[in-house]
């Protein structure tokens, strides 16, 4: 199979001015399911770190006391270590809002100050869109030397509080305030990936493109500078250590680099122009999907992104899309709420109107009735290609914000009937078939094996919509009985009255989810 029917070749991605390779074959690849799967591995791999080493981060939101173990240590425990013991600890977090607003600049700040008094430079970063933000979520760790050891992870969970979840979902014990229907400690259902081989120097070559990017840090305006200034930020990134060889191939996945960056002034270095490289993968990714598109997304709420699922489902009558999504926004409020409704009761209703029997859309909660609010962003095509990262499926995560995600193919094949769900004789492959079994065990309450009904798309359609419906039967019952096993259950959505999509659509296309390309590629409609 050659990689480049699935992946972007260097003319696709369409940014001339980036040095990373265009994928990188010989990778292997582990998906870990809940922040708790996810922190415990950090804490391992971190505190093996030596003199010398290297730990490079970029993030969304960073809580300093956040524990990543039960018993600790604190975010900021684990990285002040680490440069206290002599590793090169740098990292790029996102300037972020006022927390009034709900947002982390204090929480970013603080984090930064106490790793910088350990030794290690943690920079605020405010080089995006007016209304922007930096969304990657990358931890990468090098050791000279040492290369067998390198590790890389990228996907969607935040160095923050309530990403410490667990496969129970009852929630991270240190929680953010949320909507009122998930509770005090909301459930969080997510995905990182570590990742080993040579891909880890180009997610290394990543961070050194925003790190040595000679766009000042500050771009909220001259006041916003002066109380940088005033409050000892550190403006100014030092030089970093050479960049080590890229780690030796060590498995079969072959891994694609895909990031979004938004088109403004001042330019990034290595993207003058931007780049959409999420965008144009998802698209050319869609466009071969033959029977499943397997999702799960925070948000799922963007008329473009929802138009090439349809188009893909009217060009193939037995694709099926599967999308597992948050049941509320994560906000509540006569302001905030219909916005956020508005976007996913279009792109839902735009698929369906293409193909309403084969669009099957579910929201999770635990075993306690408390929705799990989905923050993965996870798609898997046809067992064949999957991508995790930090992306979501709406025009923000795709033209707006920074953003990385991770391409995967496999050259194992899966021996598995059905050998080639798709036809078009790729054959399905051992990873992306192991992740979406993975995710859908565990929605269904299936350990592990017990998924031979999963294997085909069409009987795997069969077996989540059945559970999903029995569930929501017992549920609008009274919850008579004993509870059926699985957390899915239909989607609902509902049509916001006139008075109120009056002013929350061009909210929600102007706000919530902007428009960051260049005007020529708007007016062409093209990523």
């Amino acid at each position: 199979m050659p990689p480049q029917e699935w992946l972007l070749t260097a003319d696709e991605r369409g940014n001339p001015d980036t040095s990373i390779p265009i994928w990188n074959t010989g990778n292997t690849v582990e998906p870990l399911i809940h922040g708790q799967s996810y922190f415990d591995r950090l804490v391992t791999e971190i505190e093996a770190l030596e003199p010398g080493d290297h730990l490079f981060f970029t993030d969304w939101r960073g809580d300093p006391d956040e524990r990543v173990r039960d018993d600790g240590p604190t975010v900021a425990e684990l990285f002040a270590a680490a440069a206290a013991r002599g590793v090169v600890v740098k990292g790029l977090l996102w300037r972020s809002h006022l927390d009034k607003l709900a947002y982390s600049q204090e929480e970013n700040r603080n984090l930064s100050d106490e790793i910088e008094a350990a030794g290690g430079e943690v920079l605020l970063d405010q080089r995006v869109r007016r209304g922007g933000s930096h969304h990657q979520k990358l931890v990468v760790l090098r050791h000279p030397g040492r290369p067998e050891l390198d590790v890389a992870f990228a996907g969607g969970i935040d160095l923050c509080h309530s990403r410490r979840d667990s496969r129970d979902h009852r929630g991270d014990p240190q929680a953010v305030a949320m909507a009122a229907a998930y509770g005090k400690n909301p459930p969080w259902h997510d995905v990182q990936l570590a990742l080993r081989g040579p891909v880890v120097g180009t997610l290394d070559q990543t961070f050194r493109e925003r790190w040595t990017d000679r766009v000042p840090l500050d771009q909220d305006g001259p006041i916003a500078t002066v109380t940088d200034r005033l409050k000892g930020e550190d403006l100014s990134p030092d030089p970093l250590p050479e960049q080590p060889p890229d780690p030796p191939e060590c498995g079969t996945q072959t891994v694609q680099v895909l990031r979004t960056y938004p088109a403004m002034r001042p330019p990034y270095g290595f993207a003058k122009l931007g780049e959409r490289s999420v965008a144009r993968g998802y698209t050319k990714a869609i466009r071969r999907a033959r029977r499943i598109v397997y999702l799960e997304d925070q948000y799922l709420w963007s008329k473009e992104v929802a138009q090439l699922f349809a188009d893909a489902m009217r060009d193939n009558p037995d694709l099926h899309l599967v999308a597992v999504v948050p049941r509320h926004p994560d906000v509540d409020g006569g302001f905030a709420l219909p916005p956020n409704q508005v976007g996913r009761e279009q792109a839902i209703e735009l698929c369906r109107r293409a193909a309403a029997d084969r669009v099957h859309v579910f929201d999770l909660e635990n075993h306690e009735g408390t929705p799990i609010y989905v923050h993965a962003k996870v798609c898997v095509i046809d067992d064949v290609w999957s991508s995790v990262g930090s992306d979501n499926f709406n025009r923000r995560s795709w033209t707006h914000d920074s953003e990385l995600s991770c391409a995967v193919l496999d050259e194992e094949r899966d021996e598995r009937a059905p050998l080639d769900p798709a036809g078009l004789g790729d054959g399905a492959r051992r990873y992306p078939r192991e992740l979406r079994l993975a995710l859908m065990r565990e929605h269904l309450d299936r350990d592990e094996g017990d998924d031979a009904d999963l294997i085909d798309p069409g009987t795997a359609v069969e077996a989540m919509t059945a559970a999903a419906d029995r569930l929501r039967d017992w549920r609008d019952g009274g919850r008579v009985g004993p509870r059926p096993p699985g957390r899915l259950i239909p989607h609902e959505t509902s049509p916001l009255p006139w008075h109120q999509r009056l002013w929350a659509l061009p909210a929600y296309r102007l706000i919530y989810d902007p428009d960051g390309r260049p005007w020529r590629d708007r007016r062409s409609g093209t990523w």
